[in-house]
């Protein structure tokens, strides 16, 4: 025991040294969660949703109708013989059929944190290309535990998502009908 003293010692460690932590305040810890669970955090949405929807009705409906009226007799006499038939019959068909999708991702904000922990999100994104702009936006609740450890989410992971595509610009005025058409379409 005393020898290892001794070469303690020898060696010359200070008595007054501190612990000094490899890690310093700036420096981001490695174990560290770094997914969205708080106001002002962002997260990424990966959009990829696809719609589908296809109606066809058929409406039929017909109705006839005949009446017959006999001569008349005694003081009616001068009655004919008459008769009446009426026809009334209706056809209608029609289908639509109609296809989505759409594919992106978004970065949102968490604007709120519900009480069961749950986080509501927001965000928009817009893109300008020649005059035209297109924007999206976003905005729905996620939970926490579906965030992945890259922060991100699907999309069809957000719950009451309402997810839009916008645009305006040159060529979304030329895509649009006219104000007479317009006009037409609502009073015809």
């Amino acid at each position: 025991m005393g020898a290892i003293m001794f070469f303690q010692m020898g060696i010359g460690v200070p008595s007054t040294a501190g612990a000094v932590s490899l890690w310093s305040e700036e420096s981001h810890n490695l174990f560290t969660d770094h997914r969205a669970s708080q106001v002002g955090d962002l997260v990424t949405i990966i959009i990829s949703e696809n719609a589908s929807t296809s109606t066809s009705k058929n409406s039929s409906n017909s109705k006839n109708g005949s009446q017959n009226l006999s001569a008349g007799i005694g003081i009616f006499d001068f009655l004919s013989a008459a008769s009446a038939s009426q026809n009334d019959s209706f056809n209608a068909k029609g289908s639509a059929t109609n296809t989505n999708t759409a594919r992106g991702t978004i970065t949102a904000t968490v604007v709120d944190v519900a009480p069961n922990g749950n986080l509501i999100i927001e965000g928009t994104q817009s893109i300008w290309n020649n005059k035209n702009e297109h924007k999206i936006t976003i905005q729905g609740i996620i939970r926490p535990d579906d965030i992945t450890y890259r922060n991100t989410i699907p999309s069809n992971k957000v719950a009451e998502a309402t997810v839009k595509f916008d645009g305006k610009g040159p060529l979304n005025a030329k895509q649009r009908q006219g104000i007479i058409t317009q006009i037409f379409n609502f009073l015809f």
